[in-house]
C-alpha cells in the first residue's frame, strides 16, 4: 500500500499541472454557404481522388510525376519535414530522464610545500556509475507545453509540404496547358501568315498588271506584317512557357525518356465535375488551412511554456555506482557510492526578460489566429471564384467556339464574293482579321476552361483523404 501511494504521489508530481491555455478553434469568419447562384453539385470528390485520375493525359502524367521527383522546392519542403520531426524528437526527449554510464579515474599530487602535513600527498580514485543528468520535474507543464508546440510545428510543416505538393501538381498542369495553347495559337498564326502571304503576292501581281490598286496592296502588306509580328510574339511566349515547365520539372522536358504522346487542348479530359459541399467541410480539410491551424496550436502551447517560466523550476541530478582508491577494489563489498542533488530555482529579477517572453508568446498567438482566419477567408474566396468561373466558362467557351465557326464561314463567303468581283479587298481583310481573332480567342478560352478545372481540384483539397504513403509514392522513389 505504501509503495502504491508513493508511486501515485511521484506520478502526480511528475505530471504536475499545465499553464497552457485550452485550445479552441477560432470561429471561421466566412459564410455558412457558398454565394447564391453558384452551382456546388458534382459527381466526384476532389479529396478522394488522386491526380492520376483527374489528369488523364499520359504525357501530363509523366510530367507531373517527374516534377514530384525532381522539383527542388519540393525537395526543400520534404527536408523541412525531416528537420521538424527531428526537432520534435529532441524536445520530446526532455520529458524523460537522461542517464549516462561513466567510468572515471582521478589522480592528484600535492607537493610538500602546499601540504598541511609538510609531506607530498598522492591520491587516486576510480569511479563507475550511472548518472542522472539534470532532469526537470515538469510540475508546471513547461516541458510538456514545449513538446506540444514542437509536435504541432512538425505537423504544420508536413501539412505545408502537402499543400506545396498539391500546388506543384496544379502548376505543372497549368504550365502544360499554357504551352499547348501557345503551340496551337502559333500554328493558327503560321497558317494565317501563309494565307495572307499568298494574298499579298497575288495583289502584287495584280498591281503590276494594273488590275489592283496600290492601296489594296498596302492593305494586304500591312495585314501580312501584323500577323507576322503576332506569330513572333507567340513564339516568344511559347519559349518562355517551355522554360517555366522545365523549371517546375527540375529538368528539361525534352530530356525525359519514353515521353508518351500527349493530347491537344480539345482532347484533354480534365472535367471539373467536383462536389463542393459546405464551406466548413471543404476548407478545413485543405492542407494549407490545416498547416495554419497547427501553427496556431503551437503558438497556444508556447504561452504555457512562457507562463511556467515565472514559477520555480525543480531539477534532479544524481549518480550511483562504486568507488575505490584502487582499480582492483572497485567492485569490493562496501564500495558503493551515490549522490543526489535536487535543486529548486525561482526567478527573482531578469530585467523583464520573462515578462517580455510571455508577451511575445501572447502576441504570436494573436498573429497565428489572424493568419488562420486569413487563410480560411482566402480559401473561401478562391473556391467561390472558381465555382462561379466553372459555371460561366462553359457558356463562354460554347459562344466563342460558335463565333469562330461563324467567322470562318463568313471568311469563306467573302473570299468567294471577292473572286466573283462582288466584294472588295477591304472586306476580305476584315473577314480575315475577325476569323483569326475568333480562332485565337476560342483557343484561349478553352485553355482557361481547363485551367479553372485544374485550380478547382487544388482549391477543393485534392488528395486530402488519400493515405500519405500513397500520395508521396513519387517522392519516395527519388
Amino acid at each position: 500500500m505504501i509503495n502504491r501511494s508513493a508511486s501515485a504521489a511521484l506520478l502526480a508530481l511528475l505530471g504536475g499541472c499545465s499553464l497552457m491555455p485550452d485550445y479552441e478553434r477560432p470561429t471561421a469568419s466566412i459564410p455558412a454557404a457558398w454565394p447564391v447562384g453558384v452551382q456546388t453539385g458534382g459527381v466526384r470528390k476532389a479529396a478522394n481522388m488522386d491526380w492520376q485520375q483527374y489528369f488523364p493525359d499520359p504525357r501530363l502524367q509523366v510530367l507531373i510525376a517527374t516534377a514530384l521527383q525532381n522539383n527542388r522546392d519540393l525537395h526543400i519542403a520534404t527536408a523541412r519535414i525531416a528537420e521538424a520531426r527531428a526537432q520534435y524528437g529532441i524536445q520530446q526527449a526532455d520529458r524523460f530522464p537522461n542517464f549516462n554510464l561513466s567510468g572515471t579515474r582521478n589522480a592528484s599530487l600535492t607537493p610538500a610545500s602546499a601540504s598541511v602535513t609538510g609531506t607530498a600527498l598522492q591520491a587516486q580514485r576510480y569511479d563507475v556509475g550511472l548518472s542522472l543528468l539534470s532532469f526537470e520535474l515538469d510540475f508546471w507543464g513547461r516541458v510538456s507545453s514545449l513538446n506540444v508546440s514542437a509536435k504541432n510545428n512538425f505537423l504544420a510543416t508536413e501539412a505545408a509540404q502537402r499543400a506545396f505538393r498539391l500546388s506543384l501538381i496544379a502548376d505543372v498542369a497549368n504550365a502544360y496547358l499554357s504551352l499547348l495553347e501557345l503551340r496551337e495559337r502559333t500554328q493558327i498564326a503560321a497558317a494565317t501568315v501563309r494565307a495572307r502571304g499568298e494574298s499579298r503576292d497575288l495583289l502584287m501581281r495584280r498591281r503590276e498588271l494594273g488590275v489592283s490598286s496600290e492601296l489594296d496592296f498596302l492593305q494586304a502588306e500591312g495585314a501580312y506584317q501584323a500577323v507576322l509580328a503576332e506569330r513572333a510574339n507567340l513564339e516568344r511566349q511559347q519559349a518562355a512557357a517551355e522554360n517555366l515547365l522545365d523549371m517546375l520539372l527540375g529538368q528539361e522536358a525534352a530530356g525525359i525518356k519514353d515521353l508518351p504522346a500527349g493530347k491537344d487542348l480539345a482532347g484533354q479530359e480534365i472535367k471539373p465535375d467536383l462536389i463542393a459541399g459546405l464551406p466548413a467541410e471543404v476548407l478545413l480539410q485543405r492542407p494549407d488551412v490545416l498547416a495554419a491551424e497547427y501553427r496556431l496550436i503551437a503558438a497556444n502551447a508556447n504561452i504555457g511554456a512562457a507562463r511556467a517560466a515565472f514559477l520555480p523550476r525543480i531539477t534532479l541530478t544524481g549518480s550511483g555506482g562504486t568507488a575505490s582508491r584502487t582499480l582492483a577494489g572497485l567492485f569490493d563489498a562496501g564500495s558503493g557510492a551515490w549522490s543526489f542533488q535536487p535543486a529548486l530555482s525561482q526567478p527573482l529579477f531578469a530585467g523583464g526578460r520573462i515578462s517580455a517572453n510571455a508577451g511575445i508568446a501572447e502576441a504570436r498567438k494573436v498573429i497565428a489566429v489572424a493568419e488562420y482566419e486569413k487563410t480560411i477567408q482566402q480559401a473561401f474566396r478562391e473556391v467561390a471564384d472558381l465555382l462561379n468561373a466553372r459555371d460561366r466558362i462553359a457558356e463562354q467557351l460554347a459562344a466563342q467556339a460558335a463565333n469562330a465557326q461563324v467567322q470562318n464561314q463568313r471568311l469563306r463567303l467573302v473570299e468567294a464574293r471577292y473572286q466573283a468581283g462582288i466584294a472588295n479587298h477591304l472586306e476580305v481583310l476584315d473577314a480575315q482579321r475577325e476569323a483569326f481573332a475568333a480562332e485565337q480567342g476560342a483557343t484561349q478560352v478553352r485553355r482557361v476552361s481547363l485551367s479553372v478545372a485544374t485550380q478547382l481540384y487544388k482549391a477543393l483539397g485534392g488528395e486530402s483523404n488519400i493515405p500519405e504513403e500513397r500520395a508521396n509514392q513519387e517522392i519516395s522513389r527519388k
